[in-house]
């Protein structure tokens, strides 16, 4: 069953540039379909990964966290006792296909 992870990031101002570029990495995971960091506002942003099962997302959890140290220091706390990062995983229920036209 397909799974997705999706991390939401506040970044400092500045530090930009820094937060998307230690994005532009071949991640290798296995069974990571592929993603999408999305800039949602200022500073703000969501990455989306689409992985084969949530097993896969399990199994990569220790290298997420090795790729988020590398960046840790761009990111601002998003408050509300979040921390650095506020992320959540887990099975599809739907899938919507890509539309043909």
């Amino acid at each position: 069953m397909t799974a997705y992870n999706i991390v939401r990031f506040k970044v400092k101002p500045g530090q930009e540039k820094a937060f998307e570029d230690a994005h532009r990495v071949e991640t290798g995971f296995d069974g990571f379909r592929g993603g999408g960091l999305v800039k949602t506002g200022e500073r703000s942003y969501c990455f989306v990964g689409c992985w084969d099962d949530f097993g896969r997302i399990a199994a990569a959890r220790p290298r997420m966290i090795s790729m988020l140290d590398s960046f840790r220091h761009t990111l601002e706390d998003l408050g509300g006792g979040l921390g650095l990062t506020d992320a959540v995983s887990g099975n599809s229920v739907i899938e919507f296909p890509a539309s043909s036209g």
